[in-house]
Order: C-alpha cells, then sequence, then structure tokens
C-alpha cells in the first residue's frame, strides 16, 4: 500500500508498515486493515507524525475535529485503529479515551411488501442481477455473502448454504428455500461457471463461464438503486425474510 509520509518521519514510516504486517497477521478483513491503516496515516498526518507520547486531551481534540468533517463510523474506526497501533505495535496498554459516544437511536426498518419486492423483481431486466437480488433477498443474506457465493457452497441434500467469511470474519450456515435452489440452477445452467454462481459480467453473458472475479459490487449497488428509484419506492430498501417472497414463477 502506497503512503505519502514526508521523509523527516523515518521512525513512524517504520511503525507504519510494521502496523500493516500485524494487520496481515491478525488475519482481519481486507476492508478493516485498510480502515486501520488509513486512520494511523490520518493521526500520524494530525499530530506531524509524532505519535508515541498522545495525551488524552490531544486524541480528544483530535476526535471531535474529526467529527466536524467525517461520520460517526469514521470516527469509531479510527478509534480501533489506534487502539490496534497502540497495543500491537507501540507495545503499550491501552485506556479507553472518554469519547462522547453517538446518541444511541432504536429504529425499525421500514416494510416492504410482497407486491413491492416482486415489482422489483420484474423491473430487472438483467438475468444475473434479477437471480442476485432474488438469492440475497430470499435468504437475507448481505450484498458482499451474495456475491462470492460458489457452486460448493450449496448443499442441495441438507438444503443449507454455506456463507464463508462472514461479518466478523466467521463462517455460518442459512437456510437455502426449494425455490431458492432451483432459481440458482436455472441460472447456473445459462453461463455454468467452474466456480461462481454469479460470475462477473465484464466480458457479456456468452463469456461469463470464464470470469476470473465475480459481480462487481458497485455495479449490483448501481443496478439496485436505478430499478429501486424506477418503481418508486421511496423506503429504505434492505434485505428481508424469506417470508415475504413470491418465487417469480408462481
Amino acid at each position: 500500500m502506497a503512503t505519502n509520509l514526508p521523509l523527516d518521519a523515518p521512525r513512524f514510516n517504520k511503525q507504519y508498515q510494521n502496523h500493516l504486517k500485524c494487520l496481515k497477521l491478525a488475519g482481519l478483513q481486507p476492508k478493516t486493515i485498510d480502515a486501520y491503516s488509513r486512520a494511523i496515516r490520518r493521526i500520524g498526518g494530525y499530530f506531524d507524525y509524532r505519535v508515541e507520547n498522545l495525551s488524552s486531551d490531544q486524541l480528544l481534540d483530535y476526535f471531535s475535529r474529526l467529527l466536524e468533517t467525517h461520520s460517526w463510523s469514521t470516527v469509531k474506526l479510527d478509534l480501533y485503529g489506534l487502539k490496534f497501533f497502540h497495543t500491537h505495535i507501540l507495545k503499550k496498554g491501552w485506556q479507553d479515551i472518554p469519547l462522547v459516544k453517538k446518541p444511541k437511536a432504536t429504529r425499525i426498518p421500514d416494510i416492504i411488501t410482497t407486491h413491492q419486492i416482486n415489482e422489483l423483481l420484474a423491473a430487472t431486466k438483467v438475468l444475473s442481477y434479477k437471480v442476485f437480488f432474488y438469492t440475497i433477498y430470499s435468504m437475507g443474506l448481505r450484498l458482499s455473502e451474495g456475491i462470492n457465493l460458489k457452486v460448493g457452497d450449496i448443499d442441495s441434500h441438507t438444503m443449507r448454504v454455506h456463507i464463508r467469511d462472514s461479518k466478523g470474519n466467521k463462517d455460518r450456515l442459512v437456510p437455502l428455500p426449494v425455490a431458492t435452489l432451483t432459481t440458482i440452477k436455472q441460472f447456473w445452467s445459462v453461463h455454468r461457471h467452474p466456480q461462481f454462481i454469479f460470475p462477473s459480467r465484464k466480458h457479456g453473458a456468452k463469456l461469463a463461464h470464464t470470469a476470473k472475479v465475480p459481480l462487481n459490487r458497485g455495479g449490483v449497488q448501481q443496478t439496485i438503486t436505478k430499478v429501486v428509484k424506477q418503481i418508486g419506492i421511496k423506503k429504505n430498501f434492505l434485505p428481508f425474510p424469506a417470508s415475504q417472497f413470491r418465487h417469480p414463477s408462481a
């Protein structure tokens, strides 16, 4: 990972490189590694790359200013990244910083009706996206979990799907509805990729069986946003239980 550190910060640069190594050895997800390393770059830059003896007042000032320009999520990730750096690189005991915490709020998700769900599927014209949307919503999968589904993850005997590297870097088993299995089988017979359930469409449908990567996350997000806007759903569009679905052929 490239950095833009000044030449007069060799000590910090060495610490940062060790930080990257420790993050990878800790088995963290790539997006977590990226977030924690970005946090240390940002904190280092703020304190002129002198980060070994930061006081509570200095850190309170940093996180207060960060919240003025970034989200609570960024504040949290910077705090976790600093804690990792402090513990594993500086080898110092960590004391929690008395940060102002994000106000807790309990919200009930908007309910998407069966009619709206079927509207979304009907309005999605590209087959791979149509099957993808049906699959993730019928099984309650996260976007990344659906994208990374592989042929070997589908167990038609036990009617379960093996979800790998889920949230928290954990695996889990998810019940597989009969209608979803039928839909996945029919879709796979179209492209017959030896590994991916949803191979990349970059080189067209005819060459999908040769794809080296699965569907592009950005393409999926853009498509669902476009379709939701097209059919006029104003609610937050979130994954819902399989009970809210009706198979397209029903």
